[in-house]
């Protein structure tokens, strides 16, 4: 599946009817009052939050998007039709920017919610509102307004209660694959994570989301690779699990060091969030003493710190737990 997470769209709401000019015809009445109806209001359109979409795609393919007009006024009072209101569904976690920049218009962060970005036109009056005592046969009626048109940015953040992080090929999809119904992609060679995975995992009657974000690497934080994009889905997790290979580096503090640099470089107070300190791939020869080394620099910065092996099952029922009480109650977060 491709990936998409940001998207510009062109948005117009319908313009309201027109008011109807029109007079009463009655037998042996040749010259009735006025009786035009009013035009319908034009249809809105409106962004609604869908839980089963994961990206922006389809709206790189159709960027344009306008709602229904209202119909005119009719006769004998007859209101006209109001224009339909255009849904357009997005994913959970779609937040909506006007196109010059300043504070979002909305952010969609619940299935099901709504956001109206563009009202419809107001609908037009029929002369039947413009008789007076000096006036009786107003020939006239008012036009509907003009809908509302609006370029948006549309910016997607991915919702997920756990975010696992990392360096390219730290062990990420596998862990999420083993906890949870993703199918991740995994494979020996770098970045085989191009698009964030989000998975469920079920502890007892509860559930959480963890989120496999793509592999970081120096520099994300100013645009390097994918890092900006990645680095945005972050915000929304409570708790960052940051995983190590200890097999595949000769000091694990600096491979540490690179991610918790990016998070602090990016901001959004990503390096100050609650986080667990993992050392994976632990069933490899010669670990041992980088699993030691990130052991003690766990117990120096506080945090919670376990040493897992996906391939043999080690310390992964202990880190599901520490990510389900971070997850689920707030009050045990570090």
């Amino acid at each position: 599946m491709r990936f998409i997470d940001e998207a510009t769209i062109e948005v117009r709401s319908g313009n309201g009817g027109d008011g109807r000019v029109s007079f009463r015809r009655e037998k042996f009445v040749p010259k009735g009052g006025p009786d035009g109806g009013d035009g319908g209001r034009g249809g809105d359109v409106v962004l609604r939050a869908h839980p089963n979409l994961r990206t922006l795609l389809d709206y790189h393919y159709k960027r344009k998007f306008t709602a229904e007009n209202g119909q005119p006024g009719g006769t004998s009072n007859k209101t006209g039709r109001g224009g339909k209101n255009l849904v357009l569904d997005v994913p959970v976690g779609t937040m909506v920017f006007p196109e010059e920049g300043g504070e979002p218009l909305g952010d969609l962060a619940e299935a099901g919610q709504e956001l109206v970005v563009a009202v419809g036109g107001a609908p037009g009056a029929g002369n039947q509102h413009f008789a007076l005592p000096w006036r009786q046969t107003p020939y006239f009626a008012k036009n509907g307004g003009p809908g509302e048109s609006k370029i948006l940015r549309l910016e997607l953040k991915l919702l997920a209660d756990v975010g696992l992080v990392g360096l390219p090929n730290a062990g990420k999809s596998t862990l999420i694959n083993g906890i949870s119904a993703a199918k991740a992609k995994v494979a020996d060679y770098p970045f085989t994570t191009l698009v964030p995975n989000l998975g469920v995992v079920a502890i007892g009657d509860q559930s959480f989301v963890v989120a496999d974000m793509p592999g970081l690497i120096k520099g994300a934080a100013d645009g390097v690779g994918l890092g900006l994009q990645f680095l945005r889905h972050c915000e929304r997790t409570s708790t960052l699990v940051h995983l190590v290979d200890v097999s595949a580096t000769e000091d694990p503090l600096v491979d540490m060091a690179i991610i918790r640099e990016e998070l602090a470089n990016y901001g959004k107070e990503l390096d100050t969030r609650p986080w667990i300190l993992v050392a994976s791939k632990v069933d490899m020869p010669d670990v041992k003493q980088n699993v030691e080394t990130l052991r003690a620099e766990a117990k120096a910065c506080g945090v919670p710190f376990v040493a897992i092996s996906t391939f043999t099952g080690e310390g992964v029922k202990e880190l599901v737990s520490m990510m389900a009480r971070s997850a689920l109650d707030p009050d045990s977060r570090v």
